[in-house]
């Protein structure tokens, strides 16, 4: 069908087989430009020539190995022979990394990062939230220390000595990792010799945002993670110009998560009582930090004084959310990691990185108003330990829906599965934050329903992009991509 029919027909279809030859086309463009896009900036990223000379087996490497207290899966081994044929090439890599909660994600980071430290190069670790990022810090310093490999953190509630210190050692080239947040923009955080960035949770962070760090360094490699597991069609949809490793097994002894909808929190307690006089510790997670005018939500620091005086008196609860000082922050999960507090009630800040075995039980409130795979992450920060554990998802909504959304996470374990129902029923633009990705949600098309849309329109992009990569053979095709607002990809037009 030709596009003016589309758009006439989109609108005031003579029949209902009309209206569906219309929008298909019409999605079939929304696909079409936003890959082409994506390949243009790809050509464009395969264009330069790697100025990084990796060093891909090294003594720093074989030392990290053999001090892991458990071997890699085969899942990890294939992503880091995957990362490392990327390092190797004549092109910067430009890598995403998925792997679901407890996959291992990190320590096939930490691969990359020793490979390019052993080869001369430094390194960049940004995180999206201070807790991650921090997190992040604690977990690789005890692995660098051995080793003999300087690591520093650097966030916004850095003091200004200890900001200096870190400037200067990037400098002069002495620090081989600088681990942060958005900090790391800064335009005073200058490297001498930045060979690879990894990004933690990357659609956390605008496209300039990712672009800023990267510049930094001269064609560095890049290495993004997500702990987001997302069906393939909108892995091309969101990630079209990355290579994607999936780390698609768990280590072994990884126990099961038993996961139970409720509709009270007594019985919820109880349980979380029994846990902690058996040695184990619990999670709290509520949705606000404090009590809001405009949202009937309990609120982590009411809960804290609540919990802590009238419902477990006898236990050390502990308190955790983003308005906490850095060091704040830093104590109560140190508290809340050597079992001096068995109780730690929390908003989402310990959505991703924080690891404590011993943590057996996790009480989501408001589960309701929580994302499924928010949901599962979250369920993610305990299963981490020997023990059996549990989730449970406290309902306070009365609609049919709710439960039976929550019940998804009963039923299943699977993150793909997981947030294949998250995005069918809250939408891809919700789910994924398009916007700090830099793409607006389609008009028409569904990225779940119209994958055989997508793949088509993305072998006809491919095969644009192969024969006139400069689009001067296709200047309607430039001109529609500066009009859908795409040419922000930083691609080779005019």
């Amino acid at each position: 069908m030709e596009l003016q029919e589309a758009i006439a027909f989109i609108h005031q279809p003579p029949n209902e087989p009309q209206l569906e030859a219309a929008r298909r086309r019409l999605t079939f463009d929304e696909f079409f430009y936003l890959q082409l896009s994506f390949l243009l900036r790809r050509h464009r990223w395969l264009a330069n020539s790697a100025l990084t000379e990796i060093t891909p087996t090294g003594l720093l490497l074989k030392q990290f190995y053999s001090q892991l207290p458990f071997p890699l899966t085969q899942a990890q081994r294939r992503v880091i022979n995957e990362i490392l044929n990327d390092m190797t090439s004549k092109t910067p890599m430009n890598r995403l990394i998925q792997g679901d909660v407890g996959s291992g994600k990190t320590v096939v980071a930490v691969a990359a990062i020793l490979v390019a430290i052993q080869s001369g190069y430094q390194t960049a670790l940004m995180a999206p939230t201070e807790v991650l990022a921090e997190q992040h810090y604690r977990k690789i310093v005890t692995w660098f220390e051995p080793l003999g490999v300087s690591v520093q953190l650097l966030t916004g509630s850095a003091k200004v000595a200890k900001r200096r210190e870190i400037h200067a050692q990037l400098e002069t080239g002495e620090l081989s990792l600088l681990v942060g947040t958005h900090a790391l923009l800064q335009e005073k955080v200058n490297f001498n010799k930045l060979g690879l960035v990894v990004i933690d949770e990357q659609h956390r962070f605008g496209v300039q945002q990712r672009q800023d760090l990267l510049n930094k360094g001269n064609k560095p490699h890049v290495l993004t993670l997500s702990a987001t597991p997302i069906p393939r069609t909108l892995a091309l949809t969101l990630h079209g110009d990355l290579d994607v490793s999936q780390i698609d097994e768990l280590p072994p002894g990884r126990q099961k998560i038993q996961t139970k909808v409720i509709n009270q929190g007594t019985p919820a307690y109880n349980f979380i009582r029994h846990q902690v006089l058996q040695g184990r510790q619990a999670y709290i997670i509520l949705p606000l930090v404090e009590e809001s005018d405009k949202l009937d939500l309990r609120a982590a620091v009411a809960e804290y004084q609540r919990l802590s005086t009238q419902i477990f008196p006898e236990f050390r609860v502990g308190l955790l959310h983003g308005r906490m000082t850095s060091a704040e922050k830093d104590e109560a999960l140190r508290a809340f990691g050597d079992n001096t507090t068995q109780i730690l009630v929390s908003t989402t800040v310990v959505e991703v990185g924080v690891d404590v075995p011993n943590a057996t039980v996790i009480l989501i409130d408001h589960a309701e108003r929580f994302g499924l795979a928010q949901l599962h992450q979250l369920r993610g920060r305990v299963g981490r330990g020997s023990h059996c554990s549990y989730c449970l998802l406290l309902n306070t909504s009365q609609t049919a829906q709710a439960k039976a959304r929550l019940q998804v996470l009963e039923k299943s374990t699977d993150g793909f599965f997981i947030s294949e129902m998250d995005l069918r029923l809250r939408g891809p633009g919700v789910v994924m934050g398009y916007r700090q990705s830099g793409i607006s949600e389609f008009a028409l098309a569904n990225i779940l329903d119209d994958e055989d849309l997508l793949n088509l329109a993305r072998e006809m992009a491919v095969a644009i992009v192969k024969s006139n990569p400069n689009l001067d053979q296709h200047l309607l095709m430039v001109a529609e991509l500066k009009r859908r607002g795409l040419a922000i990809w930083d691609c080779t037009l005019n």
